[in-house]
């Protein structure tokens, strides 16, 4: 039997990161996400993961324990960060984690279906028969290669109507193969907000041209960037390289990167997007479809990033941004793209190309619904 749309469906969304407050940059696609569901007339919504500035009809699901917990987790960088690091939190944090989560689950008899975000957080589902929805990113496909937990999830998703929903379609070949069959495995782009589609950019004609590089400051997301740049951006140089991301390792920043620490996406709109030449990522990190990059395209800000399967993925080299393989490709790109001909063609292409695949965080939360209502009408 169909499932009545006039009946409100209760999701459940569950996340290990989640933002602290307005300008907090920690996961703020969540936020957005969680934002554009609860929008929605036919859903009631609730929320369990870290404390943080929730959409206002969104009902908070951690117990106090919980809630504290989590906002230590976020303290220390991460689940996946602490998984990353030497010491004894690699090991208790998730077992930790685990547990939380199996009692959350357990005490959410009136969910319609779970919405999880990241694979590892529906491990302790198995005592449940409720659908879900996997929101599968980048760093997941990492976690994967962990012996045995692709078949420890295999034996959750086997027991109830699943959708992965990886927000890439690079990614889903390889969740093809592990789990197509005891798993639908359907593409969803997260949103971008409309403002960045609003941004008003006046390339500047004078040097030095600022080109903005926002990233976690990890060895992998930063990867050959300080080698290949020292040369292109070294002092009195036509060019300069503005950093912005929280430090989560202890790089060593060469002195002619202008470093800014963390920021927040209104000041990336409003201050920086406007006046800059281009964004620069040359990350080596297990990537999904990194938001900032999505954002800059949406604002008509041209691209040279890395030529990893995750950029190539929405990045056609020449035509929507710059795919750099090595350092003299990376500094081809610098002075290809600072012609003001070359940077307006590649922006208007990179512009219209996210609007028509991506969209809006009310385009994303339409294709959610569209799968919560599969998954509650029998998996068709």
């Amino acid at each position: 039997m169909e499932h009545d749309i006039d009946e409100s469906i209760n999701v459940m969304m569950v996340s290990t990161s989640y933002p602290e407050n307005p300008k907090d940059w920690k996961s703020v696609f969540v936020r957005q996400l969680l934002q554009a569901l609860s929008n929605r007339n036919e859903l009631n919504m609730s929320y369990w993961g870290p404390p943080g500035d929730l959409p206002e009809n969104v009902s908070y699901q951690c117990h106090e324990d919980e809630k504290t917990w989590l906002a230590w987790l976020m303290e220390k960088g991460g689940i996946i960060h602490l998984l990353r690091q030497k010491g004894l939190y690699r090991f208790t944090a998730p077992v930790k984690l685990l547990v939380l989560l199996r009692r959350a689950y357990q005490r959410q008899e009136n969910v319609s279906l779970f919405h999880i975000n990241w694979l590892q957080n529906a491990l302790p589902l198995h005592r449940s028969n409720q659908p879900i929805v996997v929101s599968v990113l980048g760093s997941d496909l990492g976690l994967l290669r962990i012996p045995g937990l692709t078949s420890l999830l295999r034996k959750v998703f086997k027991k109830r109507l699943c959708v992965l929903a990886p927000n890439a379609d690079w990614m889903k070949q390889d969740l093809e193969n592990r789990f197509g069959d005891v798993a639908r495995i359907i593409t969803v782009p997260l949103g971008i907000n409309i403002e960045w589609f609003k941004v008003k950019r006046d390339l500047p004609l004078e040097q030095p041209h600022k080109w903005l590089v926002v990233s976690r400051l990890t060895e992998k997301k930063i990867g050959p960037l300080f080698d290949w740049g020292k040369n292109i951006f070294c002092n009195e140089s036509k060019h300069e390289l503005h950093l912005f991301g929280p430090m989560q390792e202890n790089l060593i920043i060469p002195e002619w990167v202008h470093y800014h620490g963390s920021t927040h996406p209104n000041e990336l709109c409003e201050d920086w997007f406007p006046k800059v030449t281009g964004l620069v990522t040359m990350s080596r990190h297990d990537e999904g479809r990194p938001q900032v990059m999505l954002e800059a395209m949406a604002a008509g800000l041209p691209i040279i990033a890395s030529d990893l399967p995750a950029h190539k993925d929405f990045i056609t080299h020449r035509q929507t941004g710059w795919l750099a393989d090595s350092e003299d490709s990376f500094g081809e790109g610098i002075e290809w793209l600072s012609i003001a001909a070359n940077n307006s063609e590649i922006a208007e292409n990179a512009q219209d190309w996210v609007s028509r695949k991506i969209g809006t965080w009310d385009d994303c939360s339409r294709r959610y619904v569209k799968i919560y209502q599969m998954l509650l009408d029998g998996g068709q």
